[in-house]
Formats: structure tokens, C-alpha cells, sequence
């Protein structure tokens, strides 16, 4: 812990779902702007020790680090927004905590002590809001999300760490709460009710805190704000309205003109500078407001729920602005798709990306996609699972295996394009067992990559598989029209495949949406997004 490092805590009441990820992320935006160093994390209250095994229903998408974390979808935010990589070290749950805990009380590390919620846990909570494990950080702030809501029994050993930590660091510490203020459609007007009992809530459990965020969907008067802060005993000056945004991009310049970041700094003692220095962020959100004209995007996958590909949307999205339209996205179900609809499903959209995903359902969907838009030269993009896909089809079709398949789906298939890696073969745990993280890929020079990364012969891109292309089958592929231009060098692993006579047929097996940010898109989403323009 530096001893010039500041805290924010930031927890949420009344729902869940309010944007805390996005709050949490402007403000580091923001604090960045100012020329100060920071990181963003998240503590998670369920016992799951990651993310990696839950239903995207459950929590959205999977996001994965450089250091091959599984964690939350919020740190897509962070890194989108801030730029910053995150790692291991940036996501705990509740299920890591009491993981670390255990196993030293097994070892004997408590020397015979009963081991309790207090101290024991809430010490461990503390350490890793402190970033103990991190010596070498020199940071001027660490910004702390809590998932879930106020009052939330799992979440009751967080909260009593934060209000340890308040006393133990004095100004350093600076708690900001997110509540919602709902409209009633029927008495027409505004209630700061939820958002008082939200803060009482938050005085019951020791801690007061120093800004509030008010989410809603209509303006608030200065004397609503007024009342919220006499009633809860903030300052005035210290209560933001967090309205709904055509994008979630503007948050960080309305936190600005409100200002947000200059209240943290003041509560902290830290001298107000030259306004934050958002000139690249203007800039976007102007190119953003000016992509008007519309393209159409298929999405082909089977969860039926945004925030299930949110890193890849937000990618599509960006290499739109980038290329200044605006993307417009569809869902389109690969559990309905068939031979004789795809057409009709498809019928519209001037790309299409195959979404990554586990399982057996919804994968012959993708195939029959795959096949389409092969056939019609529609520019297609698929990633991971999405990938393979294409490379089943193109067995199935060119290459004349018609049994062709993963062994993730058919464990004796004849011919296994897709196999399971040699490494993971005797790995039983499903959690935090896949190949993750960033691993280095050579590109071909002259392929359809080549060209999108810039002419790089080296890249780094972040993993989350068991199964690979099947090397014993890439001369046959590469004879007859699908290139294996991106390899692992030093496992000879194919990540990219791609068809250089189509207009635009590329499948990755590693995940790009995880590095495409605001201000750095991804450029194999932009190449795409370029070629259905």
C-alpha cells in the first residue's frame, strides 16, 4: 500500500443493474484526464471463485484478462473506458476470499485461532481493496466497486471492511453510493424515498456516504437534490444526477460538467488543476454523434441476451463510429435457424458474426450460416466457437468429410477438425482450467489479417477455449482455399483461418472484443465493419 494512494469505494442501493461499473469507470476516465494513475476493481459477493462457470443469464458475459482471469463484465468497462489492463488482481469474489482463508486455516497459518467473519475474512477483504499483492504499484487511486445491493446479506462482510478502512485511512477514503430515483407514472412525480432508505441502510452498517450518484431517467430539480441531501446528510455539491445518455460514452463528460472528479478531489485534499484533459474523448463522442448512416449487423448466437456478447457488441459498435456509421445490431437466434430459413433470417444484414459459446446447442445453426454466407460472399466474422464452426462447414462442404465435427460435440467422430488440446486432456475441473489469457500469434504476410493489424507480424490476443483447429487437417484446408494465416509459434496452434478469395472471411480463435477500446479499436473490427460498409 502506497501511502499516498487514495480509496473509492463505490456501492449501489435500491436495484441492482443501476450502472456502477459505468460510474466506476468514468471516474477513473476522469481521474486519468487529470494526469493521475489509476486502477479499477471489482469484489464480487457470490461464492462462485470466478465467473468462468456461470450461465452468461446468470451474469453476462465472461470477460477475460491478459493474465487469463475470468472475471466480470464490468472490467470490459474499465479497460473500454480507461485503456488500463486489467488483471487477476482487479476481480475477487466472495468465493476467492473465503478460498484464500480456508486454505492458510488447513495449513495451520492461524496458529489453533478460530477462524471468523471478523477479523479473519473482513482482514482478507481488506488486504485485497488495498492491493497487498500488488507492492509495486504506485498508484494515486484505487477504485473499488462492490457488486450486488445494499443490504444484500452476502455482501455484509464488504461492507464492514469499508467502513474499517474508512477510520484507517481517514481522507483517503471516499465512499460514493448509487441509488435510484424512480418516477411514478400515477402521482406524476419523482420519489427520493428508495434513496433515503438506501443511505439509512448505509449509516446502519457504520458508513456515511460522501457522494451520492442519482441514476434516472428524468432530470431532478436542484430542490429534489436539495432534500436528497438534507435528508442524508451529504453535501449539495455532492449530489450527481446520473440521467439516461444516448450512449453510455457521454457519462464521463456529464460526471465532468458536474463535477464529479472535482468533488473526489476536494474530499481527498488534492488540489483542483486545469480542467481534465478529454480532448481525444470529445473528439470520439463527436465522431459518434455525427455516424448517422445505418449498417446492419447480424449477431448469430444462442444466448438472446445483450450483456451475454456485451464486449463484442461494444466493439462492433466502436468500429462502426470508427468508420463513421452507426451499426446497428441484430439477434439472431441460431437454435432457428435451418437450411431453408437461413436465408430469410439472414436477409438484410450486410455482415455477420458467429458468436463464441459452449455446447451443442445452437451450433448446427452457425454451421448452416456459415455455409451461406460463404456461398454468398456476405462478409463474415467469427470468433472462438464461432470460428471452428466455419471450419466444420468448410469440412462438411468443400472438403467433402460430411461427419466432420468438434470432438467437444461428437466424441467419435472420424474425422475431429476441431480436437481437444493436448494440455486439457487430463483436466477434470471446469473452472479456470481453458486455455486463457494472452498468448502471441504470427501472422502470414499478405493475408487478410496481415493487412488489418497494420502490417504486425506478431500479435498478442487473449484467450477462453478447451479445443483447437487439428493441424493433422491444415495442408488439405490450406489446398483448398481456406489459409491458416495466424499460428501460435511456439505450440504451431491455428488462430486465424480465413478465405483470401472472399470479400471478407475471417475466424479467430482467440477473442479481439476483449482489447478492442474507446479510444483504441480493434482493427479486425474495423476492417470488418470497413468491408460491410
Amino acid at each position: 500500500m502506497n501511502k499516498k494512494t487514495n480509496y473509492i469505494f463505490i456501492t449501489g442501493g435500491v436495484v441492482s443493474s443501476l450502472g456502477k461499473g459505468i460510474i466506476s469507470a468514468s471516474i477513473g476516465k476522469l481521474l486519468q484526464a487529470r494526469g493521475y494513475q489509476v486502477t479499477i476493481q471489482k469484489f464480487d459477493p457470490y461464492i462462485n471463485i470466478d465467473p468462468g462457470t456461470l450461465n452468461p443469464y446468470e451474469h453476462g458475459e465472461c470477460y477475460v484478462t491478459m493474465d487469463g482471469m475470468e472475471t466480470d463484465l464490468d472490467l470490459g468497462h474499465y479497460e473500454r473506458f480507461t485503456g488500463i489492463h486489467t488483471t487477476q488482481h482487479n476481480s475477487i469474489t466472495t468465493g476467492r476470499i473465503y478460498k484464500t482463508v480456508i486454505d492458510r486455516e488447513r495449513r495451520g497459518d492461524y496458529l489453533g485461532k478460530t477462524i471468523q467473519v471478523v477479523p479473519h475474512i473482513t482482514d482478507e477483504i481488506k488486504r485485497r481493496m488495498l492491493r497487498m499483492d500488488e507492492p509495486d504499484e504506485h498508484l494515486d487511486f484505487v477504485i473499488t466497486e462492490v457488486g450486488g445491493t445494499i443490504g444484500d446479506i452476502e455482501s455484509a462482510p464488504f461492507m464492514e471492511a469499508i467502513r474499517q478502512l474508512r477510520w484507517q485511512l481517514g481522507r483517503r477514503a471516499v465512499c460514493v453510493h448509487l441509488t435510484y430515483v424512480p418516477y411514478l407514472k400515477a402521482a406524476e412525480e419523482m420519489k427520493t424515498k428508495p434513496t433515503q432508505h438506501s443511505v439509512k441502510e448505509l449509516q446502519g452498517m457504520g458508513i456515511q456516504p460522501d457522494i451520492l450518484v442519482l441514476r434516472t431517467e428524468r432530470h431532478l430539480e436542484d430542490a429534489m437534490r436539495a432534500k436528497v441531501a438534507s435528508f442524508c446528510n451529504v453535501e449539495l455539491n455532492c449530489v450527481f444526477l446520473s440521467e439516461d445518455m444516448p450512449s453510455i460514452y457521454e457519462v464521463p463528460v456529464s460526471m465532468q460538467q458536474q463535477g464529479l472528479d472535482a468533488a473526489i478531489l476536494r474530499k481527498v485534499g488534492l488540489p483542483l488543476s486545469e480542467q481534465p484533459d478529454m480532448q481525444s474523448w470529445l473528439d470520439f463522442l463527436d465522431k459518434q454523434r455525427r455516424a448517422t448512416r445505418e449498417i446492419h449487423i447480424g449477431l448469430v448466437g444462442k444466448y438472446d441476451l445483450q450483456d451475454a456478447y456485451k464486449s463484442i457488441r461494444e466493439s462492433l459498435n466502436l468500429a462502426g463510429i470508427y468508420n463513421d456509421v452507426k451499426t446497428i445490431l441484430h439477434f439472431i437466434n441460431s437454435e432457428q435457424i435451418t437450411s431453408e430459413n437461413v436465408a430469410e433470417q439472414l436477409a438484410g444484414m450486410a455482415g455477420i458474426v458467429i458468436c463464441p459459446g459452449f455446447g451443442q446447442r445452437g451450433i448446427e445453426g452457425k454451421i448452416i450460416t456459415s455455409q451461406y454466407t460463404r456461398i454468398h460472399n456476405i462478409p463474415t466474422f467469427g470468433i472462438c466457437l464461432g470460428m471452428q464452426m466455419m471450419v466444420i462447414e468448410f469440412a462438411r462442404n468443400v472438403l467433402g468429410y460430411k461427419d466432420a465435427n468438434s470432438r467437444e460435440m461428437d466424441n467419435k467422430t472420424p474425422h475431429n477438425v476441431i480436437d481437444l488440446m493436448e494440455e486439457q486432456k487430463n483436466i477434470m475441473d471446469k473452472g479456470g482450467t481453458m486455455r486463457l489469457g494472452a498468448y502471441p500469434c504470427a501472422l502470414r504476410a499478405g493475408s487478410r489479417a496481415y493487412e488489418a493489424y497494420g502490417q504486425h507480424s506478431i500479435i498478442m490476443e487473449r484467450h477462453r477455449h478447451r479445443y483447437e483447429f487439428n493441424n493433422a487437417y491444415k495442408e488439405e484446408y490450406e489446398q483448398n482455399g481456406m489459409q491458416c494465416v495466424g499460428i501460435n509459434p511456439s505450440a504451431n496452434l491455428v488462430e486465424i483461418v480465413e478465405i483470401p478469395t472472399h470479400r471478407w472471411f475471417i475466424g479467430t480463435q482467440y477473442h479481439p472484443e476483449y482489447t478492442s477500446t474507446v479510444l483504441h479499436p480493434h482493427p479486425l473490427f474495423i476492417s470488418f465493419i470497413q468491408t460491410c460498409k
